[in-house]
């Protein structure tokens, strides 16, 4: 086994915990050079995007083929839709994430569960002059009880990403980092995604659930929502 590929599998060993046996996780290495996108897929690209663009979107949609092929299903193309998301063949929902040196997607059948986020970002502080933009005060707040504040500021964006990507697939409902607001469970590395308005199928103060975990190099961050009663 490669280095690169060596990471790789510690960093999906970090992930598959944080997701159920009827969610499909996969990943692949952005600098391993990634087969090409179906056609239809790299259609979603600019025509100016910068080979580190190609390769990462390259190498989510490899993740999304395996993760295909772990559920049994036909291998089709995840175009990009109108509003830059993924366009999931029917049946299926799921989640793409990269950063320059991992990408990574979840996959699952519609039904228990009705939608998937995951976010990976490289494991370095947030920068402070950010945190008004992405933390609400309260979170601010939080923040400067924590030991670690960059980490946990950073932690929260991933969390934020990944809810904003999961409850999307739901409301198709467009905001900012204000939409939403965090609660953590630091002994269960659990979090709860506050809506902090109606986003109708969500109403404020309903929430999105999920998980984080930091390793390898990496902050990562799930979520998800099962049957809505």
């Amino acid at each position: 086994m490669t280095d690169s590929n060596s990471k790789l599998a510690e960093r999906l060993a970090l992930v598959r915990p944080l997701f159920a046996a009827d969610v499909a996780l996969a990943g692949a290495d952005p600098l391993d050079a990634p087969p090409a996108p179906f056609a239809e897929e790299a259609a979603g690209l600019s025509p100016n995007a910068v080979a580190k663009r190609r390769n990462e979107f390259a190498a989510g949609r490899k993740a999304v083929r395996q993760a295909m092929q772990q559920l049994g299903v036909p291998t089709e193309p995840v175009p990009v839709g109108s509003d830059r998301a993924p366009v999931w063949p029917a049946g299926l929902t799921g989640s793409i994430t990269h950063t320059k040196s991992c990408a990574m997607a979840v996959l699952t059948r519609v039904g228990a569960v009705q939608a998937l986020g995951l976010d990976v970002e490289e494991d370095t502080p947030l920068k402070d002059e950010l945190l008004p933009a992405i933390c609400s005060e309260r979170e601010q707040a939080w923040l400067k009880r924590q030991d670690n504040p960059g980490h946990m500021a950073k932690v929260i964006f991933s969390a934020k990403e990944a809810a904003y990507k999961c409850q999307y697939s739901l409301s198709r409902a467009f905001y900012g980092f204000d939409g939403m607001e965090l609660e953590f469970d630091l002994d269960t590395g659990a979090y709860q995604a506050f809506f902090t308005a109606d986003q109708p199928p969500f109403r404020r103060r309903e929430s999105v659930g999920g998980r984080f975990v930091a390793g390898a190099g990496l902050i990562i961050t799930t979520a998800e929502i099962r049957e809505r009663r």
